[in-house]
């Protein structure tokens, strides 16, 4: 496929699935781009990521142990979750609350979240949008709930479990948070409004709150920006410069020459293997520092 053809494709696709473009104009704009219905189609396919993908760390992987999890926040307040954790995982390990895209809660989300397990931590992904019925199995429809959410609300929710699983009657744990996309700039979010709570936080490709927020981080943040991203990087690349202005605990990674979602193998056109290892490992080693380690003073912004 030619670069240029891929490129506006990638684009125009991020306009379609998170700046609210009608899909009857996305596709009429793919087929010219493509040029032709047929190959707008299979473009499509490549960008757009794949339920049906291979799962990297398959369900039923006798190293880990996996389940469904209900829970309330407060009375009639109803959250549902995927937990995953080591088969022999400690009652209070630290634990990764894994924050889905704008599709909700699916199988790649959960994928991420054994990958976190099988690197010997505790996994937490909820499904932010249990509150309103649960992620659907449309994915458009489930894009369209998510832009729907009460913002507030949930970063309420978010904040709420944090608070609960640091907590004695939530065992104490430290507590990280990783997020893609939407819960990239859930991650951000959630930085903000829990304090000490929220042990340290990964944001991939998170669009980014007011610099002005910057001053009420406590936790350690990492950062990974996609190169090409010029939508989420106009707020993110300010946001990375205000925490750093406020003497905050940051590391921004910018991969050059990848796209948004590099780090989601489910979409082939989007998927960038070695910018994904890279970013995983880091990430990895971040929460190993952060969340496996007794506290240090705040390490130097790069």
């Amino acid at each position: 496929m030619r670069d240029d053809i891929r490129s506006a494709a990638i684009a125009l696709y991020d306009r379609f699935t998170h700046e609210g473009m009608d899909r009857r104009a996305f596709m009429a704009e793919l087929t010219r781009i493509a040029g032709g219905a047929a190959a707008a189609n299979a473009l499509l396919l490549a960008i757009a990521a794949d339920p049906a993908a291979a799962a990297l760390v398959p369900e039923g992987d006798p190293r880990l142990q996996t389940r469904s999890i209900d829970w309330e926040l407060i009375p009639g307040r109803k959250m549902r979750g995927y937990g995953a954790a080591p088969a022999n995982a400690a009652a209070n390990l630290p634990l990764v609350i894994v924050i889905h895209e704008n599709r909700g809660l699916n199988e790649h989300t959960r994928d991420v979240a054994r990958r976190v397990a099988l690197a010997g931590l505790s996994a937490l992904a909820p499904d932010f949008l249990a509150p309103v019925g649960g992620t659907p199995a449309d994915e458009n429809a489930a894009r369209e709930m998510i832009g729907k959410l009460d913002l507030a609300a949930t970063v309420a929710d978010g904040r709420a479990l944090i608070q609960w699983l640091s907590s004695p009657s939530g065992g104490s744990r430290k507590v990280g948070a990783v997020g893609f996309c939407w819960g990239g700039a859930m991650v951000n979010r959630l930085a903000v409004a829990s304090g000490a709570a929220l042990s340290a936080g990964v944001s991939f490709y998170g669009p980014a709150p007011d610099p002005a927020e910057a001053a009420k981080v406590q936790t350690p943040l990492l950062l990974h920006l996609a190169g090409l991203d010029q939508r989420v990087n106009a707020t993110a690349v300010p946001w990375a410069e205000a925490l750093k202005a406020a003497g905050k605990n940051v590391t921004s990674i910018v991969y050059p020459g990848v796209n948004h979602a590099f780090h989601n193998d489910t979409s082939a056109e989007r998927y960038d293997k070695a910018a994904a290892e890279r970013a995983w490992a880091s990430t990895i080693a971040f929460f190993n520092t952060h969340l496996r380690q007794p506290a240090s003073a705040p390490a130097k912004a790069s």
